[in-house]
């Protein structure tokens, strides 16, 4: 088991910036994939972005690559999402979930943190 604590959100003005940390414990020593979704009223979740934690390698959809970057700290357990040029349609609930390598889904999941970006 794996459990996702989010923290960094909060109400920002358009232009802004904000970096979300996702802090994992419990069984953090396998292979895992890091990603961020997030989710706005009445709309799906969506992909933002994932880091794998054992090579650095990251994925951004194309809408949101270049203002987003997403990062890893192993030595702390901890997924960064710094966001930067916040546009009101980035509000949103932003959570954090894990996958192991070998899986195709992403099994756990954080609370989220509420992004509120005003315009």
């Amino acid at each position: 088991q794996v459990q996702l604590v989010e923290s960094g959100g909060g109400l920002v003005q358009a232009g802004g910036s904000l970096r979300l940390s996702c802090a994992a414990s419990g069984r953090t020593d396998s292979r895992y994939f890091m990603g961020w979704f997030r989710q706005a009223p009445g709309k799906e979740r969506d992909f933002v972005a994932s880091i794998a934690t054992f090579d650095g390698t990251t994925y951004y959809p194309g809408s949101i690559k270049g203002r987003f970057t997403i990062s890893r700290d192993n030595a702390k357990n901890t997924v960064y999402l710094q966001m930067n040029n916040l546009k009101p349609q980035d509000t949103a609930l932003y959570y954090c979930a894990a996958r192991k390598s070998t899986s195709a889904t992403y099994d756990y999941w954080g609370l989220g943190t509420q992004v509120t970006v005003s315009s």
